[in-house]
């Protein structure tokens, strides 16, 4: 009987130290991190910036160079790398203009330790407080090896356009977002079963419909880190047609369907297009069915995110990929994996 009793003491005593609404609050901090970097990636990308930093070197990286021997050392690098010598080299880069795309890669990488900082520190701060309610330990050591596996695979990306090519991967650069994402995705989620745990729901699960919506969402993500890694987006500047056509005339089929359908630039620009009208449809969809339930916030900023995001994908493509439209066209992205989280975590209550 007095075990009994003192084990509820320590489960009352655990239950007075967890925080799980502070615990909230610093993963939606995270996630406005994380969807930073994504813009920020998104600059690097289309500035071609992503292999002007050779190495990777994690601790020492964090500064750039402080002298002008340190800039000529790291230019010296990059002059060695296929962009250069076939592109940049050509063109007449000096080392000013080297400064630029350096500076974009040093600020993504920057961004990145600052994530992974704004992450552990209070992880562990929360952990040895005993602040982390049951349940939730597993998971959050899992969302930050999902971050230390997202330098990895950054740095897996750049190494494709340093060694291989005069740019990045087109497929690791789609892995590299989708793992970023992912990361969001998680993030969000479990802010908000944090959220629940305190008007005493259990966690809620991904049924049906929400999961339907967040996969043909991930999809259209990846094949828009596609049209980026293939430069996809040039290829045609009207719309809705392609080049006056409706289907793309320039498709070559020579490697093959497979090899068309992930790597034929033509191809994967008007897959983009389309797929959207697809995602669309379902999260009208899933709109209705939050409505419907009385979830109609969650409705309003899942509406209001996507179609956004039509728009600037319209608008970027019709103003030959304007820099800040793409940008935009990338946070936005960001935004609607957020909401249709929101949207899918709201439709998951536990029952």
């Amino acid at each position: 009987m007095g075990m009994v009793a003192s084990l509820g003491l320590d489960h009352a005593v655990g239950l007075s130290r967890a925080r799980p609404l502070a615990l909230a609050r610093w993963l939606f901090a995270v996630a406005l991190l994380v969807a930073a970097i994504v813009v920020v990636g998104g600059i690097t990308r289309l500035t071609e910036s992503g292999v002007s930093i050779t190495e990777w070197n994690p601790v020492s990286g964090a500064l750039p160079p402080l002298s002008e021997a340190a800039w000529q050392a790291e230019f010296a690098k990059y002059r060695q790398t296929p962009q250069f010598i076939q592109v940049n080299g050509p063109a007449g880069m000096t080392l000013a203009t080297y400064k630029t795309i350096f500076f974009w890669e040093w600020i993504h990488r920057l961004l990145a330790r600052s994530i992974g900082l704004a992450f552990a520190l209070p992880l562990a701060w929360f952990w040895v407080r005993g602040a982390i309610p049951h349940g939730y330990h597993l998971r959050l050591v899992a969302l930050l090896a999902l971050g230390g596996l997202q330098g990895a695979i950054g740095w897996w990306m750049v190494q494709s356009g340093i060694v291989h090519d005069v740019k990045v991967s087109h497929f690791r650069l789609a892995v590299h977002l989708l793992v970023a994402m992912t990361t969001l995705a998680g993030l969000v989620w479990t802010a908000l079963d944090l959220r629940a745990t305190v008007r005493g729901e259990r966690p809620h699960r991904l049924r049906g419909l929400g999961a339907l919506a967040l996969a043909m969402v991930f999809l259209q993500l990846g094949l828009g880190a596609l049209v980026a890694g293939l430069r996809a987006g040039h290829v045609a500047a009207d719309w809705p047609t392609m080049q006056g056509e409706w289907f793309p005339a320039g498709v070559d089929w020579s490697g093959g369907m497979l090899r068309a359908v992930l790597s034929d630039p033509y191809l994967v620009h008007f897959d983009h297009r389309w797929w959207a009208w697809a995602v669309v449809a379902v999260l009208v969809v899933l709109g209705r069915q939050l409505r419907r339930i009385g979830a109609r916030p969650v409705s309003v900023a899942l509406h209001t995110a996507f179609g956004l995001q039509i728009l600037l994908g319209i608008a970027t493509v019709l103003s030959g990929i304007a820099l800040w439209l793409a940008v935009l066209h990338q946070l936005v992205g960001a935004l609607l994996v957020a909401t249709t989280v929101w949207g899918a975590h709201t439709l998951g209550r536990a029952r």
